[in-house]
């Protein structure tokens, strides 16, 4: 619905609503301040939530060859607090609790950058939030023909397939590519099997969102997180969750270094290479996000961690962790 800037103006920083309206494109000022500093995440968290929230309504749910809609419940997040849980405990499908997820984090992003600015920033950045959530709810009304007050023209216009929004998150979570993949994935799976993989996905994608650089990617955001930091000397990590659908599968946590093509060369001087597994750990138990979260935090403050993880024997735990070697891929 709605692009989110910042505007210098008169020594202060404006932050901005751009939408659609009746007339065309329009802007206002939703609140000023003194900091631009203050104002960056407040921004960057308006667009995420923006984005989070008008996508899911503004395309087909075509799983299963068919042209369903996606929910709205994630909506009443915008504004109520105790609708936030809400976003974490659904399984509507992998990419709709994806979007949900990454929804709920950026509500957590704002509520922090909110914590040092004045009341009325405050005040003035939440009307904004209802505001957006009730043009869009009744833009969605006059959609479906559900609407049953007065008619009225909305300020914000809202077109199916035409979300006005910053869709860039940085991780392609509201691209067709995504989604489409997402939904290959879980295509056959029982609602059992389902909501077991959306578990997977949430443990993933929190603890990834617990990293601090970029060092970390979600090569897939609902099976596979790789991490690669800084003078890790070419060891890399890898946690990955269970196959969808595969019910004798489990958690496996494996070590593995970049190996160059060209067997005269050093690791950092080749041009190409390939990276190959040295140690694998089949957890006995999912992992909550936690336990991923402090694997990457370990070997984000000692990337030679991984080096010494890589000499650990079968039957031994990595250092510092409780994640047993249950299989050496090296000779």
């Amino acid at each position: 619905m709605t692009i989110y800037s910042q505007h210098a103006n008169r020594g202060k920083t404006q932050v901005l609503a751009t939408y659609r309206g009746p007339d065309g494109v329009e802007s206002k000022t939703v609140t000023s301040l003194g900091d631009p500093r203050l104002a960056l995440p407040i921004v960057d968290a308006l667009n995420r939530i923006s984005a989070f929230a008008t996508v899911p309504v503004s395309v087909h749910d075509r799983r299963g060859q068919r042209a369903d809609y996606y929910p709205r419940k994630h909506l009443a997040a915008l504004t109520e607090a105790a609708a936030r849980a809400d976003l974490l405990c659904g399984a509507h499908s992998l990419w709709y609790e994806y979007v949900c997820l990454r929804l709920h984090q950026a509500l957590v992003d704002l509520e922090n950058a909110l914590v040092s600015v004045p009341d009325t920033v405050r005040r003035a950045i939440r009307s904004e939030l209802e505001v957006e959530e009730a043009e869009l709810r009744a833009a969605l009304d006059d959609f479906s023909g559900t609407s049953s007050g007065p008619e009225t023209e909305n300020l914000r216009c809202w077109e199916f397939a035409h979300p006005f929004v910053k869709h860039d998150d940085g991780m392609d979570t509201l691209s067709d590519e995504t989604r489409e993949r997402l939904d290959r994935r879980e295509a056959g799976l029982t609602s059992e099997e389902r909501e077991k993989a959306i578990a997977g996905l949430r443990v993933l994608v929190t603890a990834h969102s617990r990293c601090t650089g970029m060092w970390a990617t979600l090569d897939d955001p609902s099976c596979e997180l790789f991490a690669e930091p800084h003078d890790s000397d070419g060891f890399y990590m890898t946690v990955q969750a269970p196959e969808p659908g595969d019910g004798d599968g489990c958690w496996e946590v494996e070590v593995g270094r970049w190996e160059p093509d060209d067997p005269d060369e050093e690791y950092g001087e080749h041009s190409s290479a390939t990276g190959s597994t040295v140690i694998g750990c089949a957890l006995p138990a999912a992992p909550d996000a936690d336990e991923v979260a402090h694997l990457l935090k370990s070997v984000e403050e000692k990337p030679l961690l991984l080096a010494q993880w890589a000499e650990t024997p079968v039957g031994a735990a990595l250092a510092g962790t409780t994640a047993v070697v249950t299989k050496r891929y090296d000779s």
